[in-house]
């Protein structure tokens, strides 16, 4: 009779199946990021929420998701990936429900903040998870590959099913699709995922933790208020100058702690470094892509929720495609050249969409840029990742992968915010020059495709780059100093 295999045999055994599970969760967490931004008027209306309150149903999520990252990566190194894993989509699934039941707007944006920390512990926990199941580097490349792929469709997906379940099944639908895979994902995880050993129980960092993720939400706070009231109101000032602080604070505490939240050492490698430039960069250019490009079919083209979802679905399928090449390029061409490369075409692909007009056809105008987008925002978002982490020791997987998410979500909200100050300058000096509203509308839009460009093009400009000056010189690092304290780097 044959021995039932251990959980580390059937890791082993299953890891591509394992690969599904982690790439679902991941899924859900850039799914959700986008998903809500075509339901916003249904909900709006049903819930009698004005448009500064809507906005905060999207700033509610991204806030604790992109503030508390840092700390979600390190606690998975400290106490295990699996476990981490496990309980971020476990709130995430309820969080979840929460807010399809939601019959207020303080009860849905509660619900919103869950979502937002639950992702926070499981998307740097699912990305730990794979640098560990796959350690040949041309598996790790093709699973770091489908995981890159995922966060690329899942922006462009979020648009797509927040069309079709809308007009199908109302605004709550949004929500309670996450239900269904998040059960899933907890049922087939214990199986399929070994337990992970978790780091030395050395002292956790709170001072760090607390200065970054303060610093992180005033940022993205600020940045959020800057477009609603104004880059000179008292509250925009008041926490920018905070997160100025907190995260210079956050720097000097991370160069003598004992146990630092995120090992400065990381930026060493030009790898971490670039591959994080990269990502900040690519989360400014597609979040602004989309947030535009979802409000001009709408307002401009007067597309319903469902055909405006259903137009993303040629974007889509370049996505798909160029993951199952990037393997290969990845071995022919580098990392970095691919890289580059991929942000180039993007770059292409927006800047051909800024000429679309006012009175754009599909086929005419927008197919083609679509696909080009696809292809080269599939390619970005995996060659990013991979870049990110490599090098990176599996005592700092989790931080690391945090890194990366911290960095696409910063970036997006950076770049929507200054590319939508753009769009909106640019519309309303079109309207004071006698132009309509659809031409002025269509005028400020261009100039955010444009925009997004324009930030793909300086990224493939970093990433070509030789970084010759370390992060650790500019940051006054003493580099014997900490290597002291940090293990398993360089």
């Amino acid at each position: 009779m044959a021995k039932p295999r251990s959980a580390a045999a059937r890791a082993v055994s299953y890891r591509w199946w394992a690969l599904i599970v982690l790439a679902l969760a991941q899924f859900l967490v850039v799914l959700d990021a986008s998903i809500v931004n075509i339901a916003l008027p249904t909900l709006g209306a049903e819930l009698h929420l004005d448009t500064n309150t809507l906005s905060w149903v999207i700033t509610a999520y991204v806030l604790p998701f992109g503030g508390l990252l840092l700390l979600g990566g390190r606690l998975g190194d400290r106490y295990g990936h699996r476990r981490l894993f496990i309980a971020g989509v476990t709130g995430f699934a309820v969080a979840s429900v929460a807010a399809g039941l939601a019959a207020s707007g303080a009860w849905l944006l509660t619900s919103r903040v869950i979502q937002g920390a639950s992702a926070a512990l499981l998307a740097p926990a699912a990305l730990a998870l794979v640098t560990k199941l796959f350690t040949v580097p041309q598996d790790r490349a093709k699973a770091l590959g489908v995981l890159g792929a995922v966060a690329g469709i899942g922006s462009v997906a979020g648009v797509l099913l927040g069309g079709v379940l809308t007009s199908a099944y109302g605004w709550p639908s949004v929500f309670f699709v996450n239900v269904p895979v998040g059960v899933g994902v907890i049922t087939a995880a214990p199986w399929l995922i070994a337990r992970d050993t978790p780091g030395k129980r050395t002292s956790l960092d709170m001072p760090g933790a607390v200065t970054v993720t303060g610093g992180i939400v005033s940022l993205v706070a600020a940045l959020s208020l800057a477009e609603q009231a104004g880059g000179t109101s008292p509250w925009t000032v008041s926490l920018g100058g905070a997160a100025i602080v907190l995260l210079t604070a956050f720097v000097y505490i991370e160069k003598f702690a004992k146990s630092p939240l995120m090992p400065l050492n990381l930026f060493r490698k030009k790898s971490v470094l670039g591959g994080n430039l990269a990502m900040f960069l690519i989360g400014g250019a597609t979040t602004g892509l989309f947030f535009a490009l979802s409000v001009y079919m709408q307002q401009v083209l007067h597309y319903d929720a469902l055909k405006a979802g259903l137009t993303q679905l040629p974007l889509a399928g370049a996505l798909v495609a160029i993951a199952g090449v990037m393997p290969a390029l990845l071995k022919k061409l580098g990392t970095q050249r691919t890289l580059a490369a991929s942000l180039l075409v993007f770059a292409s692909g927006t800047v051909w969409l800024s000429f679309a007009p006012s009175d754009a056809s599909f086929a005419i105008h927008l197919l083609g840029p679509s696909i080009v987008i696809g292809i080269g925002m599939g390619g970005a978002f995996v060659a990013g990742t991979e870049w990110a982490v490599h090098g990176v020791a599996d005592s700092e997987a989790g931080v690391a992968s945090g890194l990366i998410n911290t960095s696409q979500q910063i970036g997006g909200a950076i770049g929507l915010a200054v590319l939508a100050t753009v769009s909106s300058s640019r519309t309303r000096d079109l309207l004071s020059h006698g132009v309509a509203e659809p031409g002025a509308l269509t005028g400020g839009f261009a100039w955010v495709f444009i925009g997004a460009g324009v930030l793909a093009v300086i990224g493939a400009i970093l990433v070509l780059a030789v970084v010759r000056t370390s992060l650790s010189s500019l940051l006054g690092i003493n580099p014997l100093l900490t290597k002291k304290r940090v293990n398993g780097l360089d």
